[in-house]
């Protein structure tokens, strides 16, 4: 497999610019996925790889070799589409050797690499068949087949589970995970859904409004968000954001979160990650951000080591979904969503004592909305 880096690419459309000086690199055999919301600008980034779409400027480069003005023929990838675009008077033989018949590779060859897929992807039974005559989940395996025959240097897949139901979806994730652990394949992957996103990928880019916010692995950009966006985005449930005020005393730092007709909440800051430029947010508004599994059921046993995390609330909406349940309730003068476990004996309407991690918040300036601590 190959490398594949994006030097400062830029893409216009009339005055519209819809890539802003997009720059990545990924390492051989690195599954990296595109992740954003409608309109960021990552199919037009994948269409740009593939070279289906010229850039304004900037350059790619695959294997160390500028790309950047090659057909795409030129460019030795294969593309997986949302639309699977199997050729219906086709069978799925001839659809998986299409393009290596356009190649010029020899029949036996040939012949030779559509068994070898179909064995991959578990649809040597379907060979024969016609894509009217299959489901929506072996029309993908086929437009799959189709890419992996020709071995390229770098496979783009374009939103290719967008179309299947919802546990389709999570089959085809799956058997996308096992075939790039078995392969090593160059993958570039586009979604909107970010749990895609977190289950497949090596790299994940996070985009919005033709840039990249933040370029990590999985665990980084979830647990380390560089602003309310990335936070808000990866997660689901998303991240619960708290206005507070940062304040000092005894030499402590702590979150005060007003609460309306009740006493304030006091939220104590670990002393182990306070920042150098916290003293001059001093007695400002900050965004306190925490996901839904940074709250947890108290035990009345911990309330002592628990001082200054515990939140004792009224729940308003109780949803269980079997290996969890999502609590809403009020904090401060907003509603948040909290994950706890299945046994808990809650009912909406009752109050119920849940400890705060302190140590997994993470806090955004109030206005930028990006990360200080």
């Amino acid at each position: 497999m190959s490398t594949l880096e994006i030097r400062n690419v830029r893409k216009e459309f009339g005055s519209e610019r819809v890539l802003k000086d997009v720059s990545i690199s990924i390492n051989s055999g690195d599954f990296l996925i595109l992740v954003g919301p409608s309109g960021c600008g990552k199919s037009t980034l994948m269409n740009a790889i593939a070279g289906l779409e010229p850039v304004t400027s900037g350059h790619i480069l695959i294997d160390g070799e500028d790309v950047t003005f090659n057909t795409p023929a030129e460019r030795d990838i294969a593309m997986v589409f949302q639309s699977y675009a199997l050729y219906p008077s086709m069978t799925v033989r001839q659809n998986i050797s299409f393009g290596l018949e356009m190649r010029k590779v020899p029949k036996a060859e040939r012949e030779a690499s559509v068994e070898r897929v179909a064995d991959l992807l578990q649809i040597t039974h379907l060979l024969e068949r016609k894509p009217a005559q299959l489901s929506g989940g072996q029309r993908q395996r086929v437009a799959m087949g189709r890419a992996l025959a020709r071995e390229p240097k770098v496979y783009l897949f374009d939103e290719p589970l967008s179309n299947l139901d919802a546990k389709l979806r999570v089959d085809m994730r799956t058997e996308i995970k096992k075939l790039h652990q078995r392969l090593g394949t160059t993958i570039v992957y586009v979604t909107h859904d970010q749990v895609e996103a977190m289950t497949l990928a090596d790299c994940i880019a996070v985009m919005r409004d033709g840039n990249i916010l933040q370029l990590g692995s999985p665990d980084e950009v979830y647990n380390n968000p560089v602003d309310m966006f990335v936070a808000g985005f990866m997660g689901s449930p998303s991240m619960n954001f708290i206005r507070a005020m940062l304040e000092k005393e005894h030499d402590r730092y702590q979150l005060r979160i007003a609460t309306p007709g009740e006493t304030d909440l006091l939220l104590p800051w670990p002393e182990n990650r306070v920042t150098a430029d916290m003293a001059e947010r001093l007695n400002q508004p900050v965004i306190l951000g925490l996901r839904p599994e940074h709250f947890s059921e108290e035990d009345v046993r911990l309330t002592a080591q628990a001082e200054g995390t515990l939140l004792n609330a009224n729940i308003s909406v109780v949803e269980p979904t079997g290996a969890d349940i999502l609590l809403r309730l009020p904090l401060g003068e907003q509603e948040v969503t909290a994950r706890v476990g299945p046994k808990c004996p809650v009912v909406a309407g009752t109050r119920l004592a849940l400890r705060i991690d302190m140590e997994q918040a993470i806090l955004f300036d109030a206005v930028s909305e990006q990360r200080i601590a």
